[in-house]
């Protein structure tokens, strides 16, 4: 099993395929608490050039909280992170971390069923994508 699935979308910019990505999380009902700005950031701290590169943090609050109440320190493996990455002109990677791969590790048979409905709303987004 990967740790991630992924699929490569045409767009004439990387906030085009943020706004295409957000709209597809938010019909899965998530919303986007975090965001780095890889390319920002590289630049800032390095002075290192990348292209545009966006990682947002995903979550679910129906889901989270489910996982929360079963076990609190969950919260380390919480937000889901989508990645949005400029491959090509007008070409962008968006990749997604899988959750229950992420979540095996935590080894309690009570969140792997949520970690799995979270995986499929997840997939769904991605699948949307075009």
């Amino acid at each position: 099993m990967n740790y991630y699935q992924s699929k490569q979308v045409e767009a004439k910019s990387i906030q085009e395929v943020r706004e295409k990505v957000e709209e597809k999380l938010k019909n899965e009902g998530f919303g986007i608490l975090t965001e780095i700005d890889i390319q920002a950031t590289m630049k800032k701290k390095l002075d290192k050039s990348y292209p545009p590169f966006l990682i947002l943090g995903a979550c679910n609050p129906v889901f989270a909280d489910k996982v929360l109440s079963i076990e609190p320190q969950i919260a380390t493996l919480l937000p889901c992170n989508v990645v949005i990455r400029e491959l090509e002109k007008n070409k962008f990677d968006v990749s997604l971390m899988d959750p229950s791969t992420a979540m095996s590790v935590v080894k309690n048979p009570e969140i792997e069923g949520f970690a799995e409905e979270v995986r499929e709303k997840l997939m769904r987004a991605l699948n949307g994508l075009s």
